[in-house]
């Protein structure tokens, strides 16, 4: 539910109601995961996803039927490999998902306004009983967590919404442009830093967050630390040794996520020289990516940033980046989710 805030928000504001499907359960294989959500608006539009495509229609049945009755509601899609795909589930998995009416008073905005201002955020979803799909309150925190009792002897998903990830890009060349468009798409609050104005424009990064005309070190000095976690990823572009060594000393001080420097391997070489003489050790130099960006073979701006930002999500989960057919094991390892039908609560994330 908290994924869909930007596009519900305003209709909520303007005193509609709306039908939002959550994923409760996930088995086995699905192409989204436990807190996955999709909505129907009074006037017919889908929002969101739950499964990909492959068993939407159905699910809009069941929003429909919500949004005129003004009742939640509870549907299961696929169950052994063969009810799978007889039910549409081509994936081979099954989905539970719970239905729930948010009109402009549920606690469910509250949550929705702090999500959409890049902040985290918890809700939770009674996911079964007479009250399903009932959205109440179970505290505030960043991570998707155990509750410590049901609703009424009822499961409650706990939907989390954690803070925007940030992507700061130093430097405003090209590859910065189209790094600053593609983090933009892909969920990123993207900052770009640059000592010079010339480049540093919003024609040229209509995407960013904030453009800031600073030298990338002076920039990283003076950030709140509380605005820096696991999640915010770093990038050096600016290829001049007198921005990138002072960058990325600062950088690699930090409790961020991943670092990253674009250059070739004798600039990498030289650079990490450099970088030891500034007092930066071996175990902080390990953290560097450089040359940043996978192995994908292109070589334009666009596929270069392509290259970077997979990389960067590779990183953020653990993955190894290679092929999926070259891989054995569940295609979505790490997404989907199943519980234990006799557990107290349900968990999901928003991510």
């Amino acid at each position: 539910m908290l994924e869909l805030a930007t596009d519900l928000l305003p209709l909520l504001r303007n005193g509609e109601s709306v039908a939002v499907a959550t994923v409760t359960r996930v088995a086995r294989s699905a192409p989204r995961g436990a807190g996955a959500a999709m909505a129907l608006t009074q006037d017919g539009r889908v929002i969101g996803s739950i499964s990909g495509g492959c068993v939407e229609g159905d699910t809009v049945l069941l929003l429909r039927h919500a949004l005129t009755t003004g009742e939640g509601a509870t549907g299961r899609f696929g169950f052994t490999d063969e009810q799978a795909h007889a039910a549409g589930l081509a994936c081979g998995g099954s989905v539970d998902v719970v239905v729930s009416v948010v009109r402009p008073d549920s606690l469910a905005v509250a949550a929705m306004e702090r999500t959409a201002r890049g902040e985290s955020a918890t809700l939770g979803i009674v996911a079964a009983g007479p009250d399903a799909g009932r959205v109440v309150a179970i505290g505030s925190g960043s991570e998707t967590h155990m509750l410590d009792a049901a609703y009424d002897g009822h499961d409650v998903l706990a939907v989390v919404s954690e803070r925007t990830p940030r992507l700061l890009v130093f430097g405003a060349g090209e590859h910065a442009a189209a790094l600053c468009r593609v983090g933009a798409a892909s969920g990123f609050s993207v900052t770009v830093c640059d000592p010079w104005s010339l480049l540093l424009t919003a024609e040229r990064f209509p995407d960013a967050d904030l453009l800031v005309e600073e030298y990338p070190h002076l920039f990283l000095d003076a950030l709140d630390p509380d605005a820096l976690d696991e999640r915010t990823a770093i990038c050096v572009l600016t290829h001049d040794e007198r921005l990138d060594v002072p960058a990325l000393r600062t950088a690699l001080s930090l409790p961020v996520g991943f670092v990253g420097a674009m250059g070739a391997r004798s600039t990498v070489d030289r650079r990490a020289a450099l970088l030891r003489q500034a007092g930066v050790d071996d175990a902080a130099l390990a953290r560097l990516h450089s040359p940043i960006g996978l192995d994908l073979g292109g070589a334009s701006p666009a596929h270069t940033a392509l290259a970077i930002l997979a990389e960067i999500v590779a990183s953020r989960h653990g993955a190894t980046g290679l092929p999926l057919r070259d891989l054995a094991g569940p295609v979505h390892a790490g997404r989907a989710s199943t519980t234990d039908a006799a557990a107290s609560c349900t968990i999901a994330g928003v991510r």
